[in-house]
């Protein structure tokens, strides 16, 4: 393989390869660092360009490796880092202009990980404002292209990530996921990621001044994007390491104990009365038939209503945000921003005081329901969006434009609220655009949501690999 093809290797092939002494760290990063330089500039993925550390750092790999070997399983894999948590020596602005110089006095868990299993960070990515939207724009620093097509979103809030990954710029990207903002980008671009479950990996920015909501704490996870199922599991492997910096994180191993027989999997396409594209029907049916042959036993079910918890869980996450960050908001968004979290707030109307603390109660009736069927279906496959991927500024078109996201949103904000884990997989193309579908599991069972993930994957094809002979 020629130097210029290096950064099309997955993560897998390059430890693999960097381990065997085939390629460098050096050269890896260099490949990538060039392909980030030769397509960054059409796809504003990566709003900080880190090559010159990123290099330095590759050289210190190549010293080490010499003299001792791989320092971890991550050694000289180029990631990229999202803009929202922090690193050491660097901005965390969150795509808010007004927070451009919160400078980083140390580096998030999450960070710590991966730099500790090898990796090299090679820029950081593009978010939305504090954040907060399906896809990826803001004042700050612009918006970030979907590397399928410009019409389409690249998804958010990790649309950097996942542009930056689909476009070759790093093999592993992270991202976080409050709402969706691990599994609308992934959607959006192709890619595949698992939505941790609560306690999974750590999180802890040391430039906050306060602690953030517990709402937001419990329903926040750190996670990755990647263009195939194998990388997400390499990486998380390493992400999970345990750090006290986090009250929530559990320190459980990555796999769990085999399930006798063949594994079950519940089936649903429920739409609570919304339409569903053909193209999303044909994903889903494409990924049962797929799980079907690769030995999973796959039936149609019936499970507790995701869009009521759906709705719980906006209006619930919408009285915490408005009640804690409202006024931060208000004087720093933009007035796009803010206009589109009023339509937000009336399609799903935050509750507060007294209804903000039942709501956090009813929540412990929801998970139950979820974890006795998990108990009988360790794994749930249902749909995603129940449209493929939107125009890039669709949710800021009105209150309609609003309602796509935050109101069909649905399967993806229950998944949060609840603290299950959630993977997505692409699993069928529209127009030239992938259609993603999503694979739900049981509490600390990201290993078996992404062997189901692979499973569809093996059916389907990596669609990086459609992406790249394009560009």
């Amino acid at each position: 393989m020629s130097d210029v093809d290096l950064w099309k290797l997955s993560a897998c092939e390059v430890s693999a390869k960097i381990a065997q002494g085939e390629v460098s760290a050096r050269e890896v990063v260099a490949a990538n660092i060039d392909r980030m330089h030769a397509r960054n500039g059409a796809m504003n993925a990566v709003v900080n360009d880190l090559s010159e550390s990123a290099m330095a750092e590759a050289a210190r790999l190549d010293e080490t490796f010499a003299a001792s070997g791989p320092v971890g399983p991550l050694h000289g894999v180029p990631v990229t880092i999202k803009e929202n948590i922090d690193q050491t020596g660097h901005a965390s602005p969150n795509g808010v202009p007004a927070f451009k110089d919160l400078i980083a006095p140390g580096d998030s868990p999450f960070v710590t990980n991966l730099k500790a299993a090898g990796a090299v960070v090679i820029g950081r990515t593009n978010t939305p404002e504090f954040s907060f939207r399906g896809t990826t724009d803001n004042p700050l620093h612009g918006r970030t292209f979907n590397p399928w097509n410009d019409w389409a979103s690249a998804g958010g809030s990790s649309g950097g990530a996942s542009s930056a990954v689909m476009s070759g710029m790093g093999a592993i990207a992270h991202g976080n996921d409050i709402g969706g903002s691990l599994r609308f980008p992934a959607t959006c671009t192709g890619a595949a990621t698992v939505k941790p479950g609560l306690g999974r990996t750590p999180a802890y920015n040391p430039s906050q001044t306060a602690e953030r909501g517990i709402l937001a704490q419990i329903t926040s996870v750190q996670g990755v994007i990647c263009r195939e199922v194998r990388d997400v599991r390499l990486a998380m492997q390493s992400a999970i390491a345990y750090s006290p910096l986090d009250p929530w994180q559990v320190p459980m191993p990555w796999e769990g104990p085999a399930h006798d027989g063949p594994i079950k999997v519940g089936f649903t396409q429920e739409t609570y009365g919304f339409d569903m594209d053909p193209a999303v029907s044909a994903a889903l049916s494409t990924a049962r038939a797929a799980l079907t042959d690769a030995g999973y036993l796959v039936e149609e079910i019936e499970t507790p209503d995701v869009l009521e918890i759906g709705r719980e869980a906006t209006r619930t996450l919408f009285g915490e945000t408005k009640a804690l960050m409202g006024p931060l908001m208000r004087e720093h968004g933009s007035a796009a921003f803010n206009t589109y979290f009023d339509h937000c707030f009336d399609i799903a109307p935050p509750y507060e005081g007294d209804d903000l603390l039942a709501a956090y109660a009813r929540r412990a009736a929801f998970v139950r329901s979820w974890l006795t069927l998990l108990a009988d279906y360790p794994l749930i496959l249902t749909p995603f969006l129940l449209q493929p991927t939107f125009a890039h500024a669709r949710d800021y078109e009105g209150r309609e434009g609003a309602e796509e996201i935050m109101l069909k949103g649905f399967y993806s904000f229950a998944m949060n609220f609840m603290g299950l884990p959630a993977g997505n997989v692409p699993a069928n193309d529209n127009d030239g655009l992938p259609v993603g579908v999503q694979i739900i599991g049981q509490r600390f069972r990201e290993d078996m949501i992404l062997d189901a993930c692979e499973a569809i994957e093996n059916r389907v094809g990596v669609m990086a690999k459609q992406l790249f002979a394009r560009t």
